[in-house]
């Protein structure tokens, strides 16, 4: 016996020894993978061209097969029924509004403990975006912006810059003045819940190349050009940065994308812009207010990357001061869906290059000027052009004299790459949108 246990432990430890060994070598093959990894970011971050080439072909595969998109839709449907389900077992009654989006997440008396929660609760084209879901909290305690090129730990720059996933929250209220274009690296999220942030009165956010980015919460309001300046994307790269139109937030070249609960206005340019072969991107649930061009998803007729673009425009309410293009729209697939239009002075939805509206469920409250009572506008194109387009309004209510102006066969068939969920009646809208914009969440309470 003794002989036996003598073998039995020798075994065991060359065992344990094989292991040890075993892991040794994983680890050396990580380390060296990491060395790698840094190596090739590195070199990525070269140029804006390099990173246009890696990333474009990312930006195809983020574009949706009709069938999977239809699957994904019934999916969301189970899904945010068994939320409201649980939610009454718990007994909110009274929380439900038939916004699947704040409907996920928004009755949750904890949900400052389940921040990431939100990840889950996307809907449309944009529903893949996690964003900073898989890496850890970084709060912002620092509202300067003094250094864009070696920005300081704790402000959003420095987070936002950063490679690796993270979830960005702020400490408290703050307002937040950038001397230049924010530039965000991939995964990340900006959560403004729980703190009244403004990011205002100099540069704003750029998602540029990248990929799975979530902005939420914020006040993002008379942004400014700027540029001719060195700028960091990313710890291991700075660069120089030509001028910047004014966008709150320009998205160009860059796919899944959630941009949510956010209150826009009276900015140089755009409040929401996505050129240059951007898809994937879900625009929900925003309060747009006192600007000319709200919207523009395409960067130009000439730009026939865009004919990939798929965005879903849903729950928002376009409101008080706009004139046009919500969105002004070119060559790809738009749905959108369940906004409510109270207030433009030329036209609500716009487009040129052949592109797919999809409208559901919208309610449009057309102006005063008799002039302008047309919800659409086919921006430079001959009707000869435009009478193919495929544009179709489906349950939207119509008031004040409104009329929208479809076009095309009106083929269901026709219109799968511009569906990305299921539109609830126009009746619902206003009770669906009167939370549009940053939420007035504090911290202990439901949001």
């Amino acid at each position: 016996m003794a002989v036996g246990n003598k073998w039995a432990f020798a075994s065991l430890g060359l065992l344990f020894l094989l292991l040890v060994g075993a892991m040794a070598t994983v680890r050396t093959g990580s380390a060296s993978s990491n060395v790698e990894t840094e190596k090739v970011q590195s070199t990525k971050n070269s140029t804006m061209a390099a990173r246009s080439e890696e990333v474009e072909p990312l930006n195809e595969h983020a574009v949706s097969d009709p069938e999977a998109v239809a699957a994904e839709v019934e999916s969301i449907i189970d899904r945010n029924i068994r939320n409201v389900t649980e939610r009454r077992k718990l007994g909110f009654f009274t929380c439900g509004t038939g916004n699947p989006i704040d409907d996920c997440w928004r009755c949750d008396g904890n949900w400052e403990k389940n921040r990431k929660r939100l990840a889950d609760c996307g809907i449309g084209f944009g529903r893949n975006a996690i964003g900073g879901r898989d890496g850890r909290f970084y709060v912002v305690t620092d509202p300067n912006d003094d250094d864009p090129v070696n920005p300081r730990p704790g402000t959003l720059r420095h987070a936002v810059i950063q490679d690796e996933p993270l979830w960005i929250v702020f400490k408290r209220d703050m307002v937040i003045q950038l001397k230049q274009e924010l530039i965000m690296n991939s995964f990340k999220t900006i959560d403004g819940r729980g703190a009244n942030v403004h990011i205002a009165n100099g540069a704003c956010i750029t998602i540029q190349f990248v990929t799975n980015v979530i902005i939420h919460g914020l006040h993002i309001h008379d942004c400014k050009p700027t540029g001719n300046a060195m700028v960091r994307s990313s710890p291991s790269h700075f660069g120089w940065r030509t001028m910047a139109d004014g966008d709150a937030i320009s998205i160009f070249g860059s796919s899944h994308i959630w941009v949510d609960h956010n209150s826009l206005s009276n900015c140089a340019d755009g409040l929401v812009d996505a050129v240059m072969g951007s898809t994937a991107i879900t625009i929900s649930n925003n309060h747009m207010t006192h600007h000319n061009e709200v919207m523009l998803l395409g960067h130009s007729d000439s730009y026939t990357r865009d004919k990939q673009m798929q965005a879903t425009i849903a729950y928002n309410h376009f409101g008080e001061g706009l004139i046009q293009r919500m969105p002004r729209c070119r060559h790809g697939y738009f749905h959108v869906v369940n906004n409510d239009y109270t207030h433009w002075e030329m036209y609500a939805i716009g487009g040129s290059a052949n592109p797919t509206i999809n409208s559901q469920g919208n309610r449009y409250a057309a102006p005063t000027n008799p002039f302008a009572k047309e919800v659409t506008k086919r921006v430079e194109t001959p009707a000869s052009q435009w009478k193919g387009w495929n544009w179709r309004s489906e349950g939207d209510l119509l008031l004040n004299g409104a009329y929208f102006t479809p076009s095309g066969a009106g083929a269901s068939a026709s219109y799968a790459r511009a569906s990305s969920l299921g539109a609830k009646s126009s009746s619902m809208v206003g009770v669906m949108t009167s939370n549009a914009g940053a939420l007035p969440c504090r911290r202990g309470r439901q949001c």
